[in-house]
């Protein structure tokens, strides 16, 4: 399991003005935060790393390979930075995550036998409402 706190070097942080809540002290204070990570120019993954997150986050990474993410849930900028590495930390070991596997099943004799059983049946109803309508 990838440990994303090995990353937190590699980010880079802006704070920039917030819309929302908090008056005129909004229009003075920078409390929103972005976080930018560049992703090739990272020495702390290996390259096969680097493919998956460029792969499943691709909708969130620059065409420059940088991650990019926006807080502004918070009135502090301290509270915002908090937020977004969290949120950088979840995305990171969600991307990380190798898929499982599918290791595949086989119908039991018994579940054959019965679907065909119910097959027959039905094959065996419409048979004799054929012979029915014939008459």
């Amino acid at each position: 399991m990838f440990d994303p706190v090995v990353l937190h070097p590699y980010l880079t942080f802006k704070a920039v003005r917030s819309g929302g809540k908090g008056g005129q002290h909004v229009n003075k204070v920078s409390s929103a935060v972005e976080l930018y990570f560049d992703i090739p120019n990272c020495s702390a993954l290996v390259d096969e790393q680097k493919a998956m997150i460029l792969s499943k986050l691709k909708h969130r990474i620059s065409a420059a390979g940088v991650l990019m993410l926006v807080s502004q849930a918070e009135r502090s900028q301290h509270a915002n930075k908090k937020n977004v590495i969290s949120r950088f930390d979840e995305l990171i070991t969600l991307a990380l995550k190798k898929k499982a596997k599918r290791i595949p099943t086989r119908i039991s004799e018994a579940q054959k036998k019965k679907r065909l059983e119910s097959k027959r049946k039905q094959s065996e109803k419409k048979k004799l409402r054929r012979l029915r309508d014939e008459d």
